[in-house]
């Protein structure tokens, strides 16, 4: 790893490259065997147990879903002497597979973020690598993208684990040239495959980096679980989610929305994980009214809880920063600049706390 620094994105990585160092842009259609139906039973393909998944899981058809894949200048899909490293960006509540890319806004006639990974690239500050925007919905109705508490839409935020997994992954490692191989579960290729993913999400899709692949708790309706909702938006926690930590080694979570689980409870699930989270990046805006307090209760206790877990852990406040692309542009740059580095570089329990 070259660049180790936190720092603020440089100006010039928003603007354009020269045209032979751009990446592209793909959306691609796969098929999803597990997600809410219109009933909030989880259809599925796989021998989920109803207690793990805190609700009816059935048998049903698969469905379709999109998303949008980055690919690094000179991809080559019939050069199999190349293999890239894997990053998912996950969107917030509101958004859909395109908030990365077009809400982000444009510049020199590009996508924001994509000058910011071609800039990246091409100063080798990193490797090339293969970027995914899924939409993080797991539900049939996965194009609705309105804040409804009671909505299908909503409650497959909270189920995207097993999509992935069992979907989108498996998706992804078959149709492009990854280094990692879902297909090989030996334990050799389990620790090798889980250190060339990364995930990273903003707002609600920050509180799926944490609560899903650390193993925070899903959650429901107020109507639903007849609880109260301790956030005043109709929403309460259910079951935990049982963690990906087997499938990522890196993980960053960009002003994490308010049903982000606490870190004790982050903590304690990555401790009884067996393998090491190598990375754990929680960014948020101090001026923030959104996130700022789940921020704080997501990192607070979560090193303690997670004993030697979690090998380096980055808390980054912006500075008179809010809920927008000022902070998650700083979160992607960031982040990217961390992930996949050698695990031998990786040393234990380091927190790094700063304000940029």
């Amino acid at each position: 790893m070259r660049s180790k620094n936190v720092t603020a994105v440089p100006a010039e990585y928003f603007k354009s490259v020269n045209d032979e160092l751009q990446g592209t842009v793909e959306e691609v259609t796969y098929k999803v065997g597990n997600y809410i139906d219109l009933s909030r039973q989880l259809v599925t393909d796989r021998n989920i147990d109803s207690s793990e998944a805190g609700r009816v899981t059935v048998a049903g058809d698969a469905i379709l879903k999109k998303c949008n894949v980055y690919l690094p200048a000179g991809y080559d899909p019939n050069d199999n002497t190349v293999r890239f490293n894997v990053l998912y960006l996950l969107h917030g509540v509101g958004g859909d597979q395109y908030e990365w890319l077009s809400s982000n806004g444009k510049v020199d006639g590009r996508f924001i973020i994509c000058n910011l990974f071609d800039n990246l690239i091409a100063n080798g500050d990193i490797d090339p690598l293969i970027v995914v925007f899924p939409n993080g919905r797991s539900a049939h109705d996965w194009t609705d993208t309105s804040f409804n508490p009671e909505g299908t839409n909503m409650l497959g935020f909270y189920y995207f684990d097993y999509e992935l997994r069992y979907n989108l992954i498996p998706f992804i490692e078959s149709n492009y040239k990854t280094s990692a191989d879902i297909t090989d579960t030996s334990h050799e290729g389990i620790l090798y495959n889980r250190t060339h993913r990364a995930i990273a999400g903003l707002s609600m899709g920050g509180m799926q980096a944490l609560n899903l692949i650390l193993g925070g708790y899903r959650h429901d309706s107020t109507r639903i679980t007849r609880t109260e909702s301790p956030w005043n938006n109709e929403l309460d926690k259910t079951v935990l989610a049982p963690g990906m930590i087997d499938l990522f080694a890196y993980v960053g979570a960009f002003s994490n929305a308010p049903t982000s689980s606490d870190g004790k409870t982050l903590g304690f699930s990555l401790a009884s994980c067996v393998h090491d989270l190598h990375l754990l990046y929680n960014t948020c805006g101090d001026a923030d009214g959104v996130a700022i307090g789940s921020y704080t209760k997501s990192i607070d206790e979560l090193i303690h809880q997670s004993g030697d877990h979690l090998n380096h852990f980055y808390q980054i406040l912006i500075k008179d920063g809010f809920h927008d692309f000022h902070v998650w542009n700083n979160g992607a740059y960031n982040f990217s600049r961390l992930i996949f580095r050698n695990c031998d570089d990786h040393g234990r329990s380091r927190v790094v706390s700063k304000t940029l």
